[in-house]
């Protein structure tokens, strides 16, 4: 990586090597840090052979370190032959009035779009940021192999995954989410988010809603299938999550989608460490083809 990315730390893992790096963000206007997980097959020196990639997009409060600390997703990445991508949450340091007020609007709930609204529209950018930045920095700079880079997340970064993948198909080759906010527009957390970023007119909400963008397509954009894994503990489940209005959409755009819902589970890590080989095998399929 060129002298403007800065290595933070780095891990012996499994083989392999994680990660964590910061560097200068022309897309946000401030430093932004995120994760790497090299596994064995991908040279320490980035010098050889090319591996898939799989991004993970994290929750409200969460930032780039939450997920390889939390998921338990290393040992089986480095088996698979998946380098694993974690940026954070949302811009840091903007200094924006409200920014730190709430935890789920702000600092650490960037929701994985460009606002619109001023201020947030000067930094939080964060759509832009992975799709147009950081992943191109990264295929640039490591061992990734273009076109075969898959993306998932939870809860709002679930939101994310679903609604970038959607939005980037030819971006993404594979998707799939842990309890994710699959219809924003018509739950609070969605409500509040959209509001504050994208202002009052619900057809800018719309171009971020998965179940909107999902039901608004006439072929299946993912014809390897999509994985929804729910956990029916989950306390957010019926207020903030409402994953039958996107399986409908699924339904009706002809998209297959497993969507799985599992007794006693709540909305937390325990829930996404269980259920992480099934994801990591779901993509590892569909980035091999």
């Amino acid at each position: 990586m060129n002298t403007q990315v800065a290595l933070l730390s780095d891990h012996a893992c499994f083989g392999g090597v994680q990660r964590f790096y910061q560097h200068d963000s022309a897309t946000i206007g401030l430093p932004m840090k995120f994760s790497v997980f090299l596994p064995p097959q991908a040279v320490i020196d980035d010098a050889a052979g090319q591996v898939p990639a799989l991004i993970y997009l994290a929750g409200l409060t969460c930032n780039e370190e939450t997920f390889m600390t939390k998921a338990g997703a290393q040992r089986l990445a480095s088996s698979l032959g998946l380098v694993l991508i974690a940026p954070d949450t949302s811009p840091r340091g903007a200094n924006l009035p409200g920014e730190t007020d709430s935890w789920d609007f702000g600092a650490g709930a960037g929701f994985y779009l460009d606002a619109t609204e001023t201020p947030w529209s000067r930094h939080y950018r964060m759509e832009s940021y992975i799709t147009d930045e950081l992943l191109p920095l990264l295929v640039a700079r490591l061992p990734i192999k273009p076109g075969r880079i898959g993306i998932f997340g939870h809860s709002m970064g679930g939101h994310g995954a679903l609604t970038l993948a959607l939005r980037h198909p030819g971006l993404f080759k594979s998707v799939s989410a842990f309890a994710p906010i699959c219809a924003p527009s018509q739950c609070p957390w969605g409500r509040k988010a959209f509001s504050g970023y994208l202002g009052p007119d619900t057809t800018r909400w719309a171009r971020h809603d998965a179940s909107a963008l999902m039901a608004s397509l006439r072929t299946a954009p993912y014809p390897g299938g999509i994985l929804i894994d729910q956990g029916l503990a989950d306390k957010f489940l019926d207020e903030q999550l409402h994953p039958h209005l996107f399986e409908a959409a699924c339904q009706k755009a002809g998209q297959t989608l497993q969507l799985r819902g599992h007794a006693d589970y709540d909305h937390g890590y325990y829930f996404i460490a269980t259920f992480m080989a099934d994801h990591l095998n779901h993509h590892a399929r569909q980035l091999s083809e």
